[in-house]
């Protein structure tokens, strides 16, 4: 056994060797890969560390990524919405509808020759239509419901209204003067009370046409709670219009003849559209009819009850109208009654008719006739009786065009793609004119307010509160406000939207500086500095928006916005934010440009805010900082005056070597290809004859040029302010007998039109609400001792004599007040009857500034 492992052990030394060494070899390997497992278990932890390191900061970038992603299209939500959304803050209509009885009836729908309706939302309306039988044309030609200039009355407007209780209206519609009024009687009764209407009709002249029809209506709105039906003279002994409606509570509405013979009557009592297809709809369901003795006439035809000629799903009516056909002269009241709020069995008042009404009137017109005058003192001021009875009217016009309106106006900011929709909102407001703007304009009623104020600082500050219930979180008013179906039916669609970067000129710091000024006192009273209060946030905000918005690129340098840089079709393009229009600005629009206008316009509005902030014990500081710095006027002089003329001026991309030209037409083969069609010759585009550069635009001298005057922003002993008036009064220039010219006669674009199918606007024809700044302006420095004193005092005396003089003759030969007057001859143009600025002649008439 032994032997056995001695030979095993000696017989192969060399074997053992070599076996050695590789198990040194194996050993070795053996060390090393455990090493390397050791090293790879070392290492891993920290491969795996930087792994998860680098996987979380790309999860983190990515999810910053997808945060800022929905951050930015948050914000473009964000900014989207802001148009739209109302300015945050308390309301300024904290009292309204039945919470004012007094004003609750109103004669609140301006666009109609004669209706009523209440200060609610929904509130049901009623109106007046006439016609003559013999003038009845196709499609309702000739009957009398909107106020058109196509119906070419010969005059029509209210002679008294109170804006409160009562009105008097005379229309002019020959061969008939019909003659319009209406009392109400809000005493002891719920729902504003009672009213009655008048309506009187005479044959002014020996026509043969003898015979007139009057329709009554009573419509609800879309939206009104409640119901309305016809009680035939068969039925009852006391026949109308029952109804009950939210606001109203019950209510009979009844006619009465006072005065005449009725021919025919008839009634119809059907569903319309909308409000604004009562005309539409009434002649469609016109039918004829003859009497016992074979007399035909037009009539309606009772109850149907359908929409577009089909049995209406739901069958009761929205549209009840009464006709009645009668001989003239010819008297018939209306009377509207509230019967809610009495026990069964209890004696309901009745509103008065015949001559208990025709006494309540007279006692009416008595009082406003007397107040007028202790406001304005045009007696004591040497007036004529004429001239009074004028100023009574066109006071009387703007009153009886105030309107109330509801609805959602139509905007667009830079970040909608599309217009939406504004919130829905009441609006109390006069309009500038019943026929062709029955409805808010926002630098139109800062002017209307210069002459409400002076008649009911309640009423001026209810329409100061409405307007600006419609400011939104940016601090932006929109400019025009198209409220309701019957507006809407009466603006063209391309005038529809309102966009948010554009501007209106902020007239209402006007009529704040004059309740500041000339009705402090009445402030002080019956709460009033409350509403000045919540009203100062908001006016605050207005401020902001303009003095941001507007700003140009210098310091102290303002633009309107909204100019159209790249059109063809206009010779110098528009500028309708500033409320110009085609007044001459830059020929090249440019964000460089700087408009002195505006400039004036918010440094009154800084000076306005400044002593608002200190009647209301606000910081005002800031104010007064910036009205001292935008009426500085060696300030003013280096941004805005022009150094070889001399004149105050726009600056900016300019040149006057434009024209409109019309593209060469077809060849003459080409035309009498097309000869077999109707060929239109190519519209008329601007030719620029030379390179325009950046300089001042001195050459369209007028009202653009008069701001720092018309604003009373110049130095009183500034030899510019000479230079200003003796320009104004140059008749090759300004001046004229009927008032100052909007654009002097030696500017290249005097009188010439903006395209081929728009006559000139600002660019000469003379203007009431300037040429009243202008004479405000003038009292202004003629009070102050210096250089200018006496030559302000001479051109204030003249310029106030031709301007009432003209307006009184052109309302004598024409029976209206005028948009605007012709600068050669002085007769009314534009639209009329145009009872919004122009009515301001009763201001320059009493010289209340």
């Amino acid at each position: 056994m032994a032997r056995n492992t001695g030979s095993s052990s000696g017989s192969t030394p060399a074997a053992s060797s070599s076996g050695s060494s590789a198990a040194a070899a194996a050993a070795v390997a053996a060390a090393a890969a455990a090493a390397s497992n050791a090293k790879q278990k070392q290492r891993s932890p920290r491969f795996s560390l930087s792994s998860n390191l680098i996987l979380d900061k790309w999860k983190t970038m990515i999810g910053c990524v997808c945060l800022a992603i929905a951050s930015y299209f948050g914000y473009l939500g964000y900014l989207e919405t802001r148009v739209n959304t109302p300015f945050d803050h308390q309301k300024m209509v904290v009292h309204a509808g039945l919470e004012q009885p007094d004003r609750y009836w109103g004669s609140y729908r301006p666009l109609t020759y004669f209706g009523m309706k209440t200060r609610d939302p929904h509130s049901l309306v009623m109106g007046l239509m006439w016609y003559t039988p013999s003038n009845l044309g196709p499609g309702g030609q000739g009957i009398r419901h909107w106020c058109e200039q196509g119906d070419k009355l010969d005059s029509y407007g209210w002679t008294h209204h109170d804006g409160r209780s009562f009105g008097v209206q005379e229309i002019q519609d020959l061969p008939f003067e019909l003659k319009t009024s209406f009392v109400k009687y809000p005493e002891g009764k719920q729902y504003g009370g009672d009213w009655t209407a008048r309506i009187s009709v005479r044959n002014t002249t020996r026509a043969w046409d003898k015979s007139i029809s009057l329709i009554w209506y009573v419509a609800l709105d879309e939206r009104t709670n409640g119901h309305i039906k016809y009680v035939s003279d068969d039925k009852s002994p006391e026949p109308g219009v029952y109804g009950e409606a939210q606001g109203l509570g019950e209510f009979q509405v009844r006619f009465h003849a006072v005065k005449g013979k009725i021919l025919h009557k008839s009634y119809l009592s059907t569903v319309a559209p909308s409000l604004a297809k009562l005309k539409d709809t009434l002649f469609s369901h016109f039918r004829a009819f003859a009497d016992k003795r074979g007399n035909r006439f037009i009539g309606l035809p009772g109850e149907i009850v359908s929409q577009n000629g089909l049995p209406s799903s739901n069958p009761e009516p929205n549209f009840i109208a009464i006709q009645i056909t009668a001989e003239v002269d010819f008297t018939l009241d209306i009377t509207y009654q509230s019967t809610s709020g009495f026990s069964l069995g209890e004696s309901i008042p009745k509103p008065p008719t015949g001559r208990a009404y025709q006494d309540s009137l007279q006692a009416k017109i008595a009082q406003f006739e007397q107040r007028f005058e202790d406001r304005f003192q045009l007696k004591q001021k040497g007036h004529s009786p004429e001239e009074v009875r004028f100023a009574r009217n066109a006071f009387s016009n703007l009153l009886g065009g105030i309107g109330y309106f509801y609805g959602s106006s139509r905007v667009q900011s830079v970040y909608t793609k599309n217009p939406v929709p504004y919130w829905k909102a009441p609006l109390y407001t006069a309009v500038p004119s019943r026929s062709f703007f029955p409805r808010g304009f926002l630098w139109d009623e800062g002017f209307h307010g210069l002459l409400i104020s002076a008649w009911d600082v309640d009423i001026e500050l209810d329409i100061i509160c409405h307007w600006f219930d419609l400011l939104n979180v940016e601090g932006w008013i929109p400019r025009e406000q198209i409220l309701g179906v019957e507006a809407l039916a009466k603006v063209p669609e391309e005038f529809v939207t309102q966009r948010n970067s554009n501007a209106n000129p902020p007239t209402f710091f006007l009529t704040l500086k004059k309740l500041l000024t000339s009705h402090r006192a009445e402030l002080s009273q019956n709460g009033r500095l409350a509403t000045l209060e919540r009203l100062y946030p908001r006016v605050q905000a207005w401020f902001n928006w303009f003095n941001t918005t507007q700003k140009g690129e210098v310091m102290g340098t303002y633009l309107w916005r909204g100019r159209n840089a790249t059109t063809m079709r206009e010779l110098n393009p528009k500028s309708l934010s500033s409320g110009l229009d085609d007044y001459p600005r830059a020929s090249h629009p440019t964000d460089k440009e700087r408009h002195l206008d505006l400039r004036c316009w918010i440094a009154l509005a800084a000076g306005v805010m400044a002593e608002l902030s200190t009647l209301l014990g606000k910081d005002d500081a800031k104010y007064y900082e910036t009205a001292s710095y935008l009426t500085d006027n060696v300030r003013l002089n280096r941004l805005h005056l022009a150094p070889y003329s001399e004149q105050y001026a726009d600056w900016g991309l300019h040149t006057d070597q434009v024209k409109l030209k019309r593209p060469p037409s077809m060849a003459p083969q080409q035309q009498q290809r097309h000869h077999h069609q109707h060929y239109q010759l190519p519209e008329m585009r601007r030719v620029t004859g030379e390179a325009p550069t950046y300089q001042f635009v001195d050459s369209a001298f007028g009202y653009v040029s008069l701001f720092p005057l018309l604003l009373e922003q110049l130095d009183h002993d500034s030899p510019y302010l000479t230079k200003l008036l003796n320009d104004l009064r140059d008749p090759q220039q300004l001046w004229t007998n009927y008032g100052l010219r909007s654009l002097s006669k030696s500017s290249p674009l005097y009188m010439q039109r903006n395209t081929e199918h728009d006559p000139p606007y600002w660019r000469g024809p003379i203007w009431i609400n300037i040429n009243y700044l202008a004479a405000k302006a003038l009292h202004h420095y003629g009070k102050i001792d210096g250089p200018n004193a006496a030559l302000a005092r001479q051109i204030y005396a003249e310029l106030r004599d031709n301007l009432v003089g003209n307006i009184l003759r052109q309302y004598r030969r024409s029976g209206y007040l005028w948009e605007q007057y012709d600068d050669t001859t002085g007769e009314g143009k534009g639209c009329n009857p145009f009872t919004g600025w122009t009515a301001t002649v009763v201001l320059l008439m009493a010289e209340q500034f």
